[in-house]
């Protein structure tokens, strides 16, 4: 038996509910489960339930074994003297408050369905990739729609936090909170902490002086990124470098190690210099650039607030010193995409949160709802299963539903697992 189960029977009402009694005769009426805590404390909070004749409110803790409240040392913990039942499974011993008192206990040992019961136990033994992959074509699309909904707003909740948290340490400046995690997200998945270590390395105030000159630009985002400590065959990776070395000692910057950025076993494109000069042209051409992003309205407006050209030394180049054959290295829409959906929509949705602007948080999920679905091993992989997303606002869902739902099983939480625990035969 798992306690999890057991709260979920609890939290429904799904156990069988005739002739309810304590494990000492007395009579028992569930007139309100309570609210679920997953937190520290009790399993529910603010329950409400009549006992013989006397209505008690307080809060319910669930255990396999009643032995368990001693186990887990809650007969020490303040925290634990307002339960007014214990409920379990096997009710292996009397339990007692603080103050000598028993507490009520109710035993679902014979009260559970069997088909549930065995249900949950395949659910929670499956070794697949996710553990309805053989039911989930029978859930109806209301409630998949419904459900993805939820996560999508979960998902979003989830990424306040660090926003709010870089928020705070930048002084409430929305423009360098919006550059720190744009420069991250520039990165991709490789190189992520080593981009926001870049951006967090060079005051945006230091290159907000010099970005109507691309190459003072390039020479400050390349310098503090350690990628010009050496001398280079090439004449303009040396000026670079020469113009790098003043800025350093006018602003007394500090730069990254050069060997904090993987090269290996990428596509060209997707190269940290090849990225570190979009990223500088994206400055070079922007100004106020979170201020933009939030007064823009059309899709097409935003793939051109982030169509970028580099300089004629990157045409020519994905790396100092090696040329190659002259092709344009703007930013293509996937990578824009990107960027809109794990960088724009994000902070569009905190800042209209923040500060009590609704019509912008509605704006970012209208925004992921433009957006094509995104492609990448766990999308396909849903396609198969015949969960078909239209637009990115259904993968950024379905993403969390299969990071954070489904990877631990956690289908007793879940709108489908909890549909497919109950139709089950």
């Amino acid at each position: 038996m798992n306690e999890a189960f057991l709260s979920y029977l609890w939290k429904f009402r799904l156990y069988k509910n005739e002739h309810l009694q304590s494990t000492e005769g007395e009579p028992i009426e569930v007139l309100q489960t309570g609210e679920q805590n997953h937190q520290a404390g009790p399993d529910f909070f603010n329950a409400k339930i009549k006992i013989g004749d006397t209505i008690w409110a307080g809060n319910v803790e669930i255990h396999t074994h009643a032995s368990d409240w001693l186990k887990h040392q809650h007969q020490r913990d303040d925290a634990y003297d307002n339960v007014i039942l214990h409920l379990v499974y096997e009710p292996d011993m009397d339990i007692k408050r603080k103050d000598g008192t028993p507490i009520p206990t109710l035993s679902l040992f014979k009260r559970i369905p069997p088909i549930l019961y065995q249900n949950f136990l395949y659910l929670d033994s499956s070794k697949q990739w996710i553990p309805c992959q053989e039911q989930i074509a029978q859930i109806d699309g209301f409630t998949l729609s419904n459900w993805l909904d939820r996560l999508l707003i979960e998902r979003l909740e989830q990424k306040i936090t660090p926003i709010l948290q870089s928020l705070q340490q930048n002084q409430n400046s929305w423009e360098t909170t919006f550059y720190y995690f744009l420069a991250r997200t520039f990165g991709g998945k490789v190189n992520s902490a080593p981009f926001e270590l870049l951006a967090k390395s060079l005051p945006l105030e230091v290159l907000a002086k010099h970005k109507n000159q691309l190459f003072q630009v390039e020479a400050l985002l390349f310098g503090q990124a350690g990628l010009l400590d050496k001398e280079f065959e090439e004449d303009y990776p040396n000026a670079l470098r020469k113009e790098y070395h003043f800025l350093q000692k006018k602003f007394t910057l500090n730069s990254l190690q050069g060997h904090s950025w993987k090269f290996a076993r990428m596509r060209p494109p997707n190269l940290p210099t090849i990225r570190i000069a979009q990223f500088a042209n994206l400055i070079h051409q922007s100004s106020s650039l979170f201020s933009k992003v939030l007064s823009t309205q059309k899709l097409e407006d935003y793939y051109q607030l982030f169509e970028v050209q580099l300089s004629d030394y990157w045409l020519t180049h994905y790396v100092f010193d090696k040329s190659s054959k002259k092709r344009s290295k703007s930013l293509g829409i996937t990578t824009i995409n990107s960027l809109l959906i794990n960088t724009v929509v994000p902070m569009m949705f905190v800042y209209g949160k923040k500060r009590g602007e609704n019509d912008l948080s509605d704006k970012a999920l209208k925004l992921l709802e433009t957006l094509p679905p995104e492609k990448n091993s766990i999308i396909e992989k849903w396609t198969t299963l015949q969960v078909k997303p239209q637009n990115a606002f259904e993968t950024q869902a379905l993403l969390q539903l299969k990071n954070r739902y489904c990877d631990s099983k956690r289908c007793l939480e879940c709108a489908i697992g909890n549909k497919l625990l109950r139709s089950m035969k």
